[in-house]
Formats: structure tokens, C-alpha cells, sequence
């Protein structure tokens, strides 16, 4: 029944879904994701987090973008604070701050947790709700529910410790109040599906490469031409992207014993 509490929690908060539409399919290329973690590790398995990462989208070589910063599109910089109940069950928060093409938005953010053990994997549910607030020049902000699944296990190679995990998000937004004149969205508006290992090195560090594979849903309006004939019909868009990307985490143990602390993947 716990591990059915994160579905029925997400899909409530699912908006009506439209009638059919036919759909189209958009590849775009290669983004790279590298990402900075610093940890502090507090009593429990409790913990601080500082996060700083770039995002750099490969289908713009070779176009002048002013807005770039040490080659990165997008910019963002995330603090985070997680308390546990127990073995099982945890409740944090987030507050990330992202940049691209001259604007900015907030991102405050609230999770809750559960792992458990599935067999000799580990199985992870994290369920979050969080609010956009752009700057002056951005979008009209949005409020977003997120749930993410995941199964890890972790184990010793020589003097190494591997973690290979995946996992799947799904991302709906949540309209409280909805009008006519809303533009009408896909049930689901975003997916990702990641796979990664990670690798611990030393008491204090680890990285994690990762792969992992994002869609993007909406509705497309129909396009004309001169005389008002329609050229591409009205539909739904999947905008599909790769990613490829590496964490590297930091650990400030404080004095913890690090064969006893059970830290969780870089994919916080």
C-alpha cells in the first residue's frame, strides 16, 4: 500500500485530459549536464545541500548566444535541507535559482520520501510540489507536481563502492482554478528517464555519470499559409532530448562515520 501512496497523491492532482489530437515527434540534440554538490551531513541522516550546475544544449554551436556563461545556456544554483522520520520516510525542501537568455526564476520546492528495500534493490519513491516565480521579463509562473521512481542498489568493488540506479520522473502542472481562456496542456507535460552509476572514491567525494532520455509534451496550433490553408494541423508535440551528465559530490561529514552513513544517490 506505501508504495501505491505516491500514485494516488500524483494522479489527483492530474488535470483533465483533452481530447485526442495527433501527434507529432521532435528530436533535438545533445544537452550536457555537469553538476557541483557540496553536502553537509547532519545528525540522522539529515543533510544540507548546495547544488551548482550547467546546461549547455549542443544544437547551438556555431550560433552567437550572448546570454551564454562559461559556455552554459542555462545556469542554476539549488539549496536544499532534508529531515528523516526513520529508515523509510524523509520530508525537505528546495530552493533553486535558474538563469537563461537574460532572465531568471525562483523555484521553491517541497518533498516527501520513501525508500524501501525490493529484493537486494532499494526502491525510491519522492513525490514534490513547486512553484515557478519568474523575474520581469519571464513567463507567467506555475505551480508543478513531481513524482519520481527509482531502484538502486550499492555494493563493493575493491576499494571502490558502485551504485547503479534508475529512475523515472514524470512532471504534471496543477491549475486550482481554470478558466476559458486557459491554453489546454497534456495531461503529463514532462518525462525523464535516467540511468547512472555512481561511484564513490573516497570518504568525501563521489561522482555519478549519467544518461538519460527527456520528452516534453504539449499542443501545437495549426499553421497556414497565405491564403489560410492549413499546412501542419493542430496536434500534440513530444520534444524528445538527450542528456548526458556528471555529478560530482563533496561530503562534509562532520565527524560521521561514513561506512555508517546511508547517503542517497546524487539525483536528489
Amino acid at each position: 500500500m506505501k508504495h501505491l501512496l505516491f500514485v494516488v497523491l500524483f494522479l489527483a492532482a492530474l488535470p483533465p485530459r483533452p481530447a485526442a489530437a495527433q501527434t507529432r515527434r521532435s528530436l533535438y540534440g545533445l544537452q550536457l549536464w555537469p553538476e557541483m554538490q557540496a553536502e553537509l551531513a547532519l545528525p540522522g541522516r539529515d543533510y544540507l545541500l548546495l547544488t551548482v550546475r550547467g546546461q549547455h544544449e549542443t544544437d547551438n554551436n556555431g550560433y552567437a548566444n550572448p546570454s551564454r556563461f562559461l559556455g552554459f545556456d542555462e545556469r542554476r544554483v539549488t539549496a536544499g535541507y532534508e529531515h528523516f522520520w526513520n529508515e523509510r520516510w524523509s520530508i525537505g525542501g528546495t530552493l533553486g535559482y535558474a538563469s537563461a537568455a537574460n532572465a531568471y526564476t525562483l523555484i521553491p520546492e517541497l518533498l516527501l520520501r520513501h525508500r524501501s528495500p525490493l529484493g537486494p534493490l532499494t526502491f525510491g519513491q519522492r513525490l514534490s510540489a513547486e512553484r515557478t516565480f519568474p523575474g520581469p521579463t519571464g513567463a507567467t509562473g506555475q505551480t508543478s507536481v513531481r513524482l519520481r521512481f527509482d531502484l538502486d542498489q550499492a555494493f563493493a568493488v575493491g576499494q571502490f563502492a558502485l551504485r547503479p540506479r534508475l529512475s523515472y520522473e514524470a512532471v504534471s502542472h496543477v491549475r486550482l482554478v481554470r478558466s476559458s481562456t486557459d491554453e489546454d496542456e497534456r495531461t503529463v507535460q514532462f518525462t525523464s528517464l535516467r540511468a547512472e552509476v555512481g561511484c564513490r572514491v573516497g570518504s568525501q567525494f563521489d561522482f555519478t555519470p549519467w544518461v538519460a532520455y527527456q520528452s516534453r509534451y504539449s499542443f501545437s496550433l495549426a499553421q497556414t499559409d497565405v491564403n489560410g490553408k492549413v499546412i501542419i494541423p493542430a496536434g500534440r508535440v513530444n520534444a524528445l532530448s538527450p542528456i548526458l551528465g556528471l555529478d560530482m559530490r563533496f561530503t562534509f561529514l562532520q565527524g560521521q562515520d561514513v561506512a555508517t552513513r546511508r547517503q542517497l544517490p546524487t539525483q536528489h
